[in-house]
């Protein structure tokens, strides 16, 4: 078998050295680089098996757990991604229905938790459509304006703001704010 002449201009896939490949196939650099490739590579082949394996192996286990109306404390945080700590803290403060049996042997009751973290905000529609007229003289507010009117404090009407996504004008160092949008948030009637 003869030398080939081509020289092939690459890129080796594990260290990213170039060099120049003898062959099209060619994809790494040396011996060295092909083997550490290929025992990462064996490597991944061997921990994808293991979860399979394990999701196997509980499946059942997984099934009978959420057919189960009490679960313990453990369960429950593999289930959810909590802390323990914090489900006893939920207990304790009345967010969760809990059953103490004896020592190690708490029972929470798996459709509160589920209530918990199912729980779908809906987010409010945005009526705050700005008018033309909205940042003339009359017709809107400075911070300080609201803050002596309301008798807010400053960083609390700027939550406000940003929180219901009231649109603001800056001029200088001023901000001011549509009056309507206010009065709608500080005194509903």
């Amino acid at each position: 078998m003869g030398f080939s002449k081509l020289k092939i201009p690459r890129v080796c896939e594990w260290c990213s050295k170039p060099f120049e490949a003898k062959t099209v196939i060619t994809r790494f650099c040396g011996v060295s680089c092909a083997n550490k490739a290929g025992k990462a590579r064996k490597k991944l082949e061997k921990q994808k098996k293991e979860k399979e394996s394990l999701l196997e192996k509980y499946s059942n286990k997984i099934a009978e757990v959420q057919t189960r109306e009490f679960i313990s404390v453990s369960e429950a945080t593999v289930m959810f991604g909590i802390s323990k700590d914090t489900i006893h803290r939920m207990i304790r403060n009345g967010l969760l229905t809990g059953v103490n049996l004896g020592v190690r042997l708490t029972r929470v009751k798996r459709t509160d938790l589920e209530a918990i973290f199912t729980a779908i905000e809906v987010p409010k529609e945005n009526k705050m459509k700005l008018k033309a007229n909205d940042f003339e003289v009359g017709n809107c507010y400075s911070l300080s304006e609201i803050s002596e009117k309301y008798k807010a404090n400053p960083s609390t009407i700027s939550n406000v703001i940003k929180n219901n996504k009231i649109p603001t004008k800056q001029v200088g160092s001023f901000v001011y704010v549509p009056k309507r949008f206010i009065d709608e948030i500080f005194d509903p009637k």
